[in-house]
């Protein structure tokens, strides 16, 4: 008589295949938002990943397809921080859920690779698979942000658009600046670098 004993499975020491995709969107974020789609080969992001180029286009369809993925993911973190925010406004009036929402969305671009990245993105909207991610992302954001606060359209649409102000005062550091025209580009922005 043959008894089987179960062996226990033995460990993963290895990445998944999702773990080792986040981990190249990750190193991919610092990479193209420092030198853009264009500019950004693909063996650079590799290597700080400490993966091989064979294994990226393993994972995604080309480089055009982890730049999309890495636009997504910055999106994607925008709406998750945006949401949160919103879980730490002191009243249930839209106006002061916009105000922890903006706090919260300060917080995160203090990582100045998310706001550059964005820029890039925007700059390449002429490839229309990075368009449509764009226009993708932003949908979220426009959409979480007027779920989470309840505003109006209007308020929702300054709210944008005061985002994108932050995004130029950060990267030309006009905070710096005590002139007159950039007094006026900074007044009442809030951010601490």
């Amino acid at each position: 008589m043959t008894i089987h004993t179960h062996q226990p499975t033995p460990t993963r020491t290895r990445s998944t295949a999702e773990d080792q995709r986040a981990r190249i969107v990750s190193c991919a974020v610092e990479a193209f938002a420092h030198s853009g789609y264009h500019a950004t080969p693909v063996t650079q992001i590799a290597e700080k990943a400490e993966v091989s180029p064979a294994y990226v286009f393993r994972l995604f369809p080309g480089k055009l397809g982890l730049f999309v993925a890495t636009v997504n993911h910055c999106y994607d973190l925008v709406v998750a921080a945006l949401v949160e925010g919103a879980t730490h406004a002191t009243s249930t009036d839209p106006q002061a859920i916009l105000d922890a929402m903006t706090i919260a969305y300060v917080d995160l671009i203090r990582d100045r690779n998310l706001i550059m990245l964005q820029s890039h993105a925007q700059s390449s909207c002429d490839v229309p698979e990075i368009r449509d991610a764009v226009r993708h992302g932003l949908a979220s954001v426009v959409r979480a942000v007027a779920r989470e606060s309840g505003a109006e359209p209007a308020a929702v649409q300054r709210f944008i658009a005061y985002g994108q102000l932050c995004h130029l005062i950060v990267q030309a550091e006009l905070t710096d600046l005590s002139d007159g025209w950039a007094d006026t580009l900074t007044a009442g922005i809030r951010h601490n670098n």
